[in-house]
């Protein structure tokens, strides 16, 4: 069930502002690794949550129970709130300048459960809910992490997150997120220290030298036949949503493959 064409959905943003650290992180600058500074990986990518409405959680702002938590987080996790610099030879890396993340306040009019499937990916609000600030897209010189929390009139709410891919994948992101969770549940530390050794044994010597065959960067060769054409004009992309039941199937079936084994 999608949202009903005949509600207005609208959202109501405060203007951004910048979360910093809690207490003071060292400055400096960090050297992104070879792997980070591929060209591919130069764009930011946008991550979704929705929560319904928790009795955990009554009396209490969600935007600012994370706010709180994203700066406690950044203590740590201190070179977020840094920006990218581009150095000789394009090379990227991170100024640990304290300067924050970009923190966005947000109502929505409806209730989280009226709007049906339109949470699934890929969501149609997201443009609503993880608002991009003008000015804040680029890769160099911009805020590294865009988080924006959209309360709902049911006591549910939305966190958008749109973080620089030079700095983090997904698992590195969830690894900060589930920072902000513990201290958002009282803890003084993460369980997880973050450890950046990105210098140390992902840079390239100097000169490069090759020491084997990296098969996963070729380009494979598809044969045209009767059982095997591929058509790049007709190739269609959409997203394929995995919940629950479908990893549980899958895990059931690859149980099933080498239970013989």
């Amino acid at each position: 069930m999608a949202l009903s064409s005949t509600m207005i959905f609208r959202v109501k943003r405060c203007e951004p502002e910048l979360v910093v650290p809690e207490k003071p992180t060292p400055p400096g600058i960090k050297k992104l690794s070879i792997i980070d500074d591929q060209e591919g990986f130069r764009f930011n990518f946008p991550v979704m949550f929705f929560y319904k409405r928790s009795p955990s959680m009554r009396g209490q702002d969600p935007v600012g129970v994370i706010r709180g938590g994203v700066a406690k987080a950044l203590v740590y996790y201190f070179p977020l709130a840094g920006r990218i610099v581009e150095g000789a030879e394009r090379r990227l890396m991170v100024n640990c300048s304290g300067e924050g993340v970009l923190f966005v306040e947000a109502d929505a009019n409806v209730m989280i459960e009226q709007l049906g499937d339109s949470v699934l990916p890929p969501c149609p609000l997201k443009e609503e809910l993880l608002h991009d600030v003008p000015g804040s897209e680029g890769i160099i010189g911009c805020p590294l992490l865009l988080i924006q929390v959209t309360r709902f009139i049911c006591g549910g709410f939305s966190l958008g997150i749109r973080i620089n891919h030079t700095m983090a994948d997904g698992y590195g992101i969830m690894q900060f997120l589930n920072a902000i969770t513990e201290f958002v549940k009282g803890a003084s530390a993460p369980s997880i220290p973050p450890i950046w050794e990105r210098e140390q044994y992902f840079i390239a010597r100097s000169p490069p030298r090759i020491t084997c065959t990296h098969n996963e960067y070729e380009e494979i060769p598809y044969a045209k036949s009767s059982t095997n054409v591929v058509d790049s004009e007709n190739l269609v992309r959409t997203a394929i949503f995995f919940g629950p039941k479908e990893i549980q199937v899958l895990r059931n079936h690859l149980m099933e493959k080498f239970r013989g084994c």
